[in-house]
């Protein structure tokens, strides 16, 4: 029932959202809009940029399902391009409403959890350690997340085509080769290094 309940909230933000800006909409608004009381919607987040965030990371996660290996990981990038295109109205007034470091935050998850994904499917588990491959994943997830932000800040005017190709010739190879440097780096050092950086 919980998620049916966060779902109606965020059905009716979006729907809001399509009528006036973010900076204009209150909790009040979209319990009003989906017939609960302001206290069912604190009950599952903290404030309306909270039920931003989940809204974003939630459409992504399932954006990305079924689109979690080496093989698939353009498409699912690709997919990321298009739905975002596709809800320009929705894209833009967050992207305007919200700190850069918010938006990352929401992404962050289901983007390095793809690229982690991509990872296993390569000799990584073998050579490597958890939190290497956590390094590698992130590395590229963060790369990736600015591209896609900065793609929006520039009014989307290129491709999705396009920009999936340009970060095909960076990515393509890199994997194995970050893969092939790690492992070169317990010989030197004569022991794994550790990332203190981001957890899943």
């Amino acid at each position: 029932m919980s998620d049916i309940t966060r779902k109606a909230i965020a059905d009716s933000l979006k729907s809001l959202l399509s009528e006036r800006p973010l900076s204009r909409i209150t909790v009040m608004d979209i319990a009003s809009r989906c017939g609960i009381s302001r206290m069912t919607f604190y009950y599952h987040f903290r404030d309306i940029y909270d039920l931003v965030g989940w809204i974003i990371s939630s459409d992504i996660t399932s954006i990305l399902s079924g689109r979690k290996t080496h093989d698939t990981w353009q498409e699912g990038f690709l997919s990321i391009f298009h739905a975002v295109e596709k809800n320009h109205v929705f894209v833009f007034n967050v992207y305007n409403s919200m700190s850069r470091e918010q938006l990352e935050r929401s992404l962050t998850g289901p983007v390095t959890e793809l690229l982690l994904s991509v990872l296993m499917e390569t000799d990584a588990p073998d050579r490597l350690s958890e939190d290497e491959m956590l390094f590698i994943a992130s590395f590229y997830s963060y790369a990736f997340i600015g591209i896609v932000l900065d793609w929006i800040g520039d009014g989307m005017s290129e491709k999705p085509d396009v920009m999936i190709k340009r970060i095909e010739c960076v990515m393509a190879g890199s994997f194995e080769k970050a893969v092939e440097r790690f492992s070169s780096l317990h010989s030197i050092h004569g022991a794994r290094i550790p990332y203190n950086g981001m957890k899943l």
